[in-house]
Protein backbone atom coordinates (compact mmCIF):
# COMPACT_ATOMS: atom_id res chain seq x y z
CA UNK A 1 0.00 0.00 0.00
CA UNK A 2 2.98 2.40 0.51
CA UNK A 3 4.06 1.97 -2.44
CA UNK A 4 -0.12 2.45 -4.73
CA UNK A 5 0.56 6.52 -4.27
CA UNK A 6 3.99 7.26 -5.56
CA UNK A 7 5.40 8.81 -8.52
CA UNK A 8 7.91 7.69 -10.17
CA UNK A 9 10.31 4.17 -9.45
CA UNK A 10 13.77 3.65 -7.17
CA UNK A 11 15.93 2.21 -9.34
CA UNK A 12 19.67 1.42 -8.18
CA UNK A 13 22.37 4.10 -9.38
CA UNK A 14 20.28 6.73 -9.89
CA UNK A 15 19.47 9.56 -6.99
CA UNK A 16 15.99 10.53 -7.47
CA UNK A 17 12.89 8.44 -8.96
CA UNK A 18 12.76 7.78 -12.38
CA UNK A 19 9.81 6.98 -15.12
CA UNK A 20 10.64 4.29 -18.38
CA UNK A 21 10.97 6.77 -21.14
CA UNK A 22 9.95 3.88 -23.57
CA UNK A 23 6.83 3.18 -21.89
CA UNK A 24 5.93 7.33 -22.13
CA UNK A 25 6.38 7.84 -25.47
CA UNK A 26 4.42 4.25 -26.29
CA UNK A 27 1.50 5.94 -24.29
CA UNK A 28 1.73 9.44 -25.81
CA UNK A 29 1.43 7.49 -28.98
CA UNK A 30 -1.44 6.06 -27.85
CA UNK A 31 -3.44 9.46 -26.69
CA UNK A 32 -2.15 11.14 -29.55
CA UNK A 33 -3.75 8.39 -32.27
CA UNK A 34 -7.19 8.89 -30.24
CA UNK A 35 -6.48 12.53 -30.39
CA UNK A 36 -5.93 13.10 -33.57
CA UNK A 37 -9.01 10.32 -34.74
CA UNK A 38 -11.46 12.55 -33.24
CA UNK A 39 -10.25 16.11 -34.58
CA UNK A 40 -10.72 14.47 -37.91
CA UNK A 41 -14.19 13.09 -37.15
CA UNK A 42 -14.42 17.50 -36.69
CA UNK A 43 -12.68 18.24 -39.66
CA UNK A 44 -14.59 16.09 -42.04
CA UNK A 45 -17.63 15.27 -40.38
CA UNK A 46 -18.49 17.92 -37.84
CA UNK A 47 -18.71 15.28 -35.51
CA UNK A 48 -17.81 16.21 -31.55
CA UNK A 49 -18.97 12.56 -30.12
CA UNK A 50 -15.60 10.78 -30.20
CA UNK A 51 -13.44 14.22 -28.55
CA UNK A 52 -15.81 14.01 -25.78
CA UNK A 53 -15.28 10.57 -24.83
CA UNK A 54 -11.43 11.20 -25.32
CA UNK A 55 -11.13 14.63 -23.13
CA UNK A 56 -12.43 12.71 -20.33
CA UNK A 57 -10.35 9.95 -20.62
CA UNK A 58 -7.08 11.90 -21.20
CA UNK A 59 -8.02 13.86 -17.94
CA UNK A 60 -8.51 11.13 -16.39
CA UNK A 61 -5.63 9.16 -17.39
CA UNK A 62 -2.67 12.52 -16.53
CA UNK A 63 -4.82 12.46 -12.68
CA UNK A 64 -3.96 9.13 -12.04
CA UNK A 65 -0.30 9.81 -13.21
CA UNK A 66 0.59 12.74 -11.52
CA UNK A 67 -1.59 12.35 -8.31
CA UNK A 68 -2.06 8.42 -7.78
CA UNK A 69 1.08 6.54 -9.80
CA UNK A 70 2.08 6.51 -13.36
CA UNK A 71 1.95 2.31 -13.70
CA UNK A 72 -1.81 2.64 -12.71
CA UNK A 73 -2.44 5.57 -15.98
CA UNK A 74 -4.50 3.25 -18.25
CA UNK A 75 -2.13 4.84 -21.07
CA UNK A 76 0.98 3.51 -19.18
CA UNK A 77 -0.69 0.49 -18.78
CA UNK A 78 -0.80 -0.34 -22.45
CA UNK A 79 2.59 1.57 -23.10
CA UNK A 80 3.92 -1.05 -20.75
CA UNK A 81 2.39 -4.07 -22.45
CA UNK A 82 4.33 -3.05 -25.72
CA UNK A 83 7.35 -2.40 -24.74
CA UNK A 84 7.85 -4.68 -22.23
CA UNK A 85 10.28 -7.27 -24.06
CA UNK A 86 12.40 -3.55 -24.96
CA UNK A 87 15.03 -2.52 -22.58
CA UNK A 88 14.13 0.13 -20.16
CA UNK A 89 15.75 3.64 -20.63
CA UNK A 90 15.21 5.90 -17.64
CA UNK A 91 14.13 9.40 -16.95
CA UNK A 92 14.01 11.26 -14.06
CA UNK A 93 10.16 11.94 -12.87
CA UNK A 94 10.37 15.88 -11.18
CA UNK A 95 10.13 17.18 -15.07
CA UNK A 96 7.83 14.58 -16.22
CA UNK A 97 5.24 15.42 -13.62
CA UNK A 98 6.01 19.51 -14.28
CA UNK A 99 5.06 18.55 -18.06
CA UNK A 100 2.26 16.02 -17.16
CA UNK A 101 0.40 18.66 -15.02
CA UNK A 102 0.33 21.33 -18.03
CA UNK A 103 -1.31 18.58 -19.82
CA UNK A 104 -3.98 18.77 -16.97
CA UNK A 105 -4.46 22.20 -17.43
CA UNK A 106 -5.25 21.94 -21.13
CA UNK A 107 -7.45 18.81 -20.36
CA UNK A 108 -9.08 19.98 -17.74
CA UNK A 109 -9.80 23.44 -20.03
CA UNK A 110 -11.58 21.15 -22.53
CA UNK A 111 -13.25 19.71 -20.51
CA UNK A 112 -14.70 22.97 -19.26
CA UNK A 113 -15.67 24.36 -22.58
CA UNK A 114 -16.41 20.93 -24.38
CA UNK A 115 -18.18 18.79 -22.02
CA UNK A 116 -19.94 21.63 -19.31
CA UNK A 117 -20.20 24.41 -21.99
CA UNK A 118 -20.34 22.36 -24.88
CA UNK A 119 -19.18 24.68 -27.10
CA UNK A 120 -16.28 25.28 -29.38
CA UNK A 121 -14.06 28.38 -30.13
CA UNK A 122 -10.76 28.92 -31.35
CA UNK A 123 -9.71 28.45 -28.00
CA UNK A 124 -10.26 24.93 -27.86
CA UNK A 125 -8.47 24.44 -31.54
CA UNK A 126 -5.69 25.76 -30.28
CA UNK A 127 -5.21 24.06 -27.07
CA UNK A 128 -5.94 20.55 -29.25
CA UNK A 129 -3.68 21.74 -31.31
CA UNK A 130 -0.98 22.09 -28.51
CA UNK A 131 -1.66 18.87 -26.61
CA UNK A 132 -1.25 17.35 -30.52
CA UNK A 133 2.22 18.86 -30.72
CA UNK A 134 3.42 17.65 -27.33
CA UNK A 135 2.29 14.29 -28.06
CA UNK A 136 3.79 14.17 -31.36
CA UNK A 137 6.85 15.10 -30.00
CA UNK A 138 7.12 13.32 -27.13
CA UNK A 139 6.01 10.09 -29.20
CA UNK A 140 8.23 10.65 -32.64
CA UNK A 141 10.77 12.37 -31.08
CA UNK A 142 11.48 11.78 -27.38
CA UNK A 143 11.08 15.12 -27.01
CA UNK A 144 9.24 16.33 -23.86
CA UNK A 145 8.09 19.98 -24.62
CA UNK A 146 6.37 20.59 -21.22
CA UNK A 147 9.80 19.48 -19.38
CA UNK A 148 11.69 22.35 -21.16
CA UNK A 149 9.89 24.79 -19.20
CA UNK A 150 11.16 22.77 -16.13
CA UNK A 151 13.93 25.44 -15.49
CA UNK A 152 11.94 28.41 -15.23
CA UNK A 153 9.57 27.35 -12.24
CA UNK A 154 12.62 24.85 -10.43
CA UNK A 155 15.89 25.97 -9.57
CA UNK A 156 16.93 21.90 -9.31
CA UNK A 157 18.92 21.26 -12.60
CA UNK A 158 17.07 18.53 -15.10
CA UNK A 159 18.51 14.88 -14.55
CA UNK A 160 18.53 11.86 -16.74
CA UNK A 161 16.86 13.44 -19.56
CA UNK A 162 15.59 10.95 -22.98
CA UNK A 163 18.74 10.72 -24.26
CA UNK A 164 21.12 12.18 -21.98
CA UNK A 165 20.27 15.68 -23.81
CA UNK A 166 20.91 17.68 -20.41
CA UNK A 167 24.14 16.65 -19.22
CA UNK A 168 26.22 16.72 -21.97
CA UNK A 169 26.92 19.17 -24.92
CA UNK A 170 28.89 17.17 -27.19
CA UNK A 171 28.00 15.27 -29.89
CA UNK A 172 29.32 11.73 -31.18
CA UNK A 173 29.97 11.30 -35.08
CA UNK A 174 26.75 9.92 -36.02
CA UNK A 175 24.54 12.37 -34.46
CA UNK A 176 26.29 15.47 -36.13
CA UNK A 177 24.42 16.91 -39.56
CA UNK A 178 26.74 17.68 -42.22
CA UNK A 179 26.30 20.65 -45.15
CA UNK A 180 25.71 17.99 -47.52
CA UNK A 181 22.82 16.41 -45.52
CA UNK A 182 21.10 19.65 -44.97
CA UNK A 183 21.82 20.54 -48.66
CA UNK A 184 19.93 17.11 -49.72
CA UNK A 185 17.23 18.11 -47.65
CA UNK A 186 17.01 21.40 -49.04
CA UNK A 187 17.07 20.53 -52.08
CA UNK A 188 14.49 17.40 -51.53
CA UNK A 189 11.97 20.48 -49.92
CA UNK A 190 12.75 22.13 -53.77
CA UNK A 191 11.54 19.58 -55.91
CA UNK A 192 8.35 18.95 -53.48
CA UNK A 193 7.53 22.35 -54.10
CA UNK A 194 8.49 22.25 -57.62
CA UNK A 195 6.33 18.75 -57.81
CA UNK A 196 3.17 20.66 -56.62
CA UNK A 197 3.07 23.50 -58.75
CA UNK A 198 4.39 22.04 -61.93
CA UNK A 199 1.78 18.26 -61.46
CA UNK A 200 -0.73 19.59 -59.33
CA UNK A 201 -3.34 19.84 -62.26
CA UNK A 202 -2.49 15.84 -63.30
CA UNK A 203 -2.45 14.77 -59.49
CA UNK A 204 -5.69 16.18 -58.35
CA UNK A 205 -8.04 14.17 -60.84
CA UNK A 206 -9.51 12.11 -59.01
CA UNK A 207 -8.62 8.17 -59.83
CA UNK A 208 -10.64 5.96 -61.64
CA UNK A 209 -11.22 1.87 -60.87
CA UNK A 210 -8.56 -0.31 -62.28
CA UNK A 211 -10.26 -3.45 -62.89
CA UNK A 212 -13.53 -1.00 -64.02
CA UNK A 213 -15.50 -3.27 -66.94
CA UNK A 214 -14.56 -1.21 -70.49
CA UNK A 215 -18.57 -1.24 -71.48
CA UNK A 216 -18.98 0.28 -67.82
CA UNK A 217 -16.43 3.04 -68.69
CA UNK A 218 -17.80 3.76 -71.97
CA UNK A 219 -21.35 3.80 -70.93
CA UNK A 220 -20.11 6.79 -68.33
Amino acid sequence: MNNFIQFGEKVTGYDIPVLNEREIRAAAGILFLATYTSLMFIAFDGNFILIKYVIPTFLLDLLMRVFINPRYAPSMILGRLMVRRQVPEYVGAPQKRFAWSIGIVLSATMFYLFLVENAYSPITGIICLVCLLFLFFEAAFGICLGCLAYPLFFKKPIQHCPGEVCDTNTRQPVQKVSAAQLAILGVFAALLFLAYAFLHPQLSKPPHALFKSSTTAQSK
